[in-house]
């Protein structure tokens, strides 16, 4: 069976969500484990939540002009989140933009899922490769970033599978 959103995770591992999608007990276990989907339906109130992780653990890093939800950015990219950056010259300075471009799909999501979404794009800010100061600043932005990680992968699995489980 292919778990493409888990491939470089373990046999052992794989082995317990092919055990749990033949089941067909992936959905409830997810829900289980995350009951409520986020408030954050607007690309008003998702700037305004980024916004609040942004001013908690990155004061001094360059503003955000925009966050926005994105229904081309899975479809288009294969990706989650996108943390555009573009500098312009107005008059004798540089600008710079940053922006945040969230998946749609996670309109109707829990929200430690769309937390993770958030605290991995606002860490581009300061680092640009997912090396090791990357996750640092992830977990330190979010402590159970890796399993937030996973989980959210585990939701992506269960949606290729089952379709949409949050109504």
């Amino acid at each position: 069976m292919k778990l493409s959103y888990l491939d470089h995770y373990n046999d052992a591992l794989k082995k317990q969500v092919v055990s749990l999608i033949k089941s067909e007990q992936l959905p409830t276990f997810i829900r289980q484990k995350y009951p409520q989907v986020h408030p954050y339906k607007t690309d008003k109130s998702l700037y305004e939540y980024t916004l609040a992780f942004k001013n908690s653990y990155l004061k001094k890093s360059s503003p955000l002009s925009k966050v926005i939800y994105d229904g081309k950015i899975h479809v288009i990219n294969n990706a989650l989140g996108m943390h555009t950056f573009a500098s312009r010259v107005q008059g004798n300075k540089l600008k710079s933009k940053n922006e945040i471009r969230v998946a749609s799909m996670f309109k109707n999501t829990p929200e430690p899922f769309l937390r993770m979404i958030i605290v991995h794009e606002l860490a581009h800010l300061k680092e640009k490769e997912h090396n090791k100061a990357f996750y640092k600043l992830c977990q330190h932005m979010e402590p159970d970033y890796h399993q937030l990680e996973f989980d959210t992968r585990l939701y992506l699995t269960c949606l290729e599978h089952f379709g949409k489980i949050y109504t």
